[in-house]
């Protein structure tokens, strides 16, 4: 980042009218009430934090997204990728033809021997369409005339990390702008109450997956980091460092900030770090969450059957239900980007067990949400994407003739996500996978594609979102990424 670049880019108004003449100079005070929402164009967002000028680029379909992420790779063998064969095959060795095209883990790349294990439950058709799902998703099942189910997903990641971190950022390697972060610095938000961008975490009630969600997953990278994600905690105080200190009032804690604020406009006139631009937003930010976040966290006003849609565990604070709940009150309440990361589908050797008690977790509330969502009337301009960072082998990993003793290894070649709302195409299935669920054999969406499209929902054209850093113009699908048509209306 560049200071004196970035204070180039925020001159001051006075400034500006010294330097321009009196038609430039009306012109970019217009520009600057439609930023604060005062003279917003009719049918444009009216943005309490502003966005860049120009963007979008287009008429966005969506305006807010929400990311149900399933850190650890749900396995697509036994959830989303109906093929029958793969029962008649079973315990036969996935041909070395097949295995060749992809890279395996260091767990099972030595493996001797690489026999088929056919889902470990039925599959079932819901909805108008007849979409095959497992019988372990019946809530999803529910909502499949909403959801876009991609089955030809692809990565070159085998490991966690990098693969969040690809599917996050655009990087497999840490220090790059999350997705949440380029769309709040390119589209803004529309509330000042509550950071544009939140994050919550879970974990699968067993908590037998030992994965961690690290911080850049949500960072903003080489952005200011006025928009990086901000996390809610389910134990504890929900945001660290939000209460005022012992013995201050709350007139006297505004004097405070006040004083600190004109303080902090003096440095930032005089260097122009954009970092004391953030100080001072965050400043004032926290000082309104105060009073906004006890109230989003206030679930007790919500009706019953709202609260039965979710599940019981919705009463648990930090679960996933609850969360999912949460993301519903955030994204009507002007927040651009939600980001939910719930641990637990590693399952390398504990798939007979343990795979059915993560759906039972993350199930119902994921349906949920988009029902709710849908008869509040959000899910139109609303993505809700759900996923993980690549799939599971069809072959076992370990031994089958053990409880707790067998699963499914990582497999990037191939796999499953869904994305409802937002211009997506409800009751779709889209691309193909081979015979033993292993590669793609037709339609194939790398993450950038899918980064693309979902910027491209959201009105941007995602090659013209850039920021320039270290004499590099960079942005989230690094230098590839295509619009997939096939998944949007």
């Amino acid at each position: 980042m560049n200071p004196l670049f970035e204070n180039d880019l925020r001159a001051s108004r006075r400034e500006l009218f010294g330097k321009t003449a009196s038609g430039i100079g009306i012109a970019a005070i217009a520009s600057l009430l439609e930023q604060e929402g005062m003279a917003a164009p009719p049918g444009k967002e009216k943005l309490a934090i502003p966005g860049l000028q120009g963007l979008p680029h287009f008429a966005p379909k969506a305006k807010r997204v929400v990311v149900l992420w399933q850190g650890g790779a749900p396995s697509h063998v036994d959830l989303f990728q109906h093929q029958p064969l793969l029962e008649q095959r079973r315990m036969q060795q996935v041909p070395d033809s097949i295995r060749s095209k992809g890279r395996l883990s260091t767990m099972t790349a030595g493996q001797k021997n690489y026999p088929v294990l056919p889902p470990i439950k039925p599959f079932k058709q819901y909805g108008k369409n007849g979409m095959w799902l497992s019988e372990m998703l019946p809530y999803t099942g529910g909502i499949s005339d909403e959801i876009c189910l991609i089955n030809s997903m692809h990565t070159e990641a085998v490991n966690h990390a990098p693969g969040v971190t690809l599917f996050m950022t655009g990087s497999q390697i840490p220090g790059r702008p999350s997705m949440g972060a380029w769309a709040t610095y390119g589209l803004g938000c529309v509330t000042s109450e509550l950071p544009a961008f939140c994050v919550m975490t879970s974990m699968d009630t067993g908590k037998t997956c030992g994965q961690l969600f690290y911080d850049y997953y949500w960072g903003s990278g080489f952005l200011p980091s006025r928009y990086q994600g901000v996390r809610f905690r389910g134990e504890g105080d929900p945001v660290l460092y939000l209460a005022d200190p012992s013995g201050t009032s709350r007139s006297l804690r505004r004097g405070q900030l006040d004083d600190i604020s004109e303080l902090n406009h003096r440095r930032l006139t005089e260097f122009g770090d954009p970092e004391i631009e953030t100080r001072i937003t965050q400043y004032e930010m926290a000082y309104k969450m105060q009073t906004s976040v006890p109230d989003l966290l206030d679930i007790s006003k919500e009706p019953k059957s709202i609260l039965d849609m979710y599940g019981p565990d919705v009463q648990r604070k930090g679960s996933f239900a609850r969360n999912c709940l949460l993301a519903r009150r955030l994204l009507e309440r002007g927040v651009r980007f939600v980001q939910l990361m719930h641990a637990g589908w590693d399952q390398h050797g504990n798939l007979d067990t343990q795979l059915a008690l993560q759906c039972k977790d993350t199930d119902q509330p994921s349906a949920a949400l988009v029902m709710d969502l849908k008869q509040r009337g959000l899910l139109d301009d609303t993505i809700v994407l759900w996923g993980g960072e690549f799939g599971r082998t069809t072959f076992v990993q370990g031994d089958i003739t053990k409880p707790n003793a067998h699963g499914r290894d990582h497999l990037g070649t191939c796999y499953s996500m869904w994305v409802a709302g937002g211009g997506f195409k409800g009751g779709t299935v889209y691309g193909k996978p081979d015979e033993y669920c292993y590669n793609v054999e037709a339609d194939g969406v790398h993450p950038y594609d899918l980064q693309a499209t979902i910027l491209h929902q959201l009105g941007i054209e995602h090659t013209k979102l850039t920021y320039r850093y270290q004499g590099r113009d960079f942005r989230l699908t690094d230098v590839h990424g295509a619009l997939v048509p096939g998944i949007i209306s």
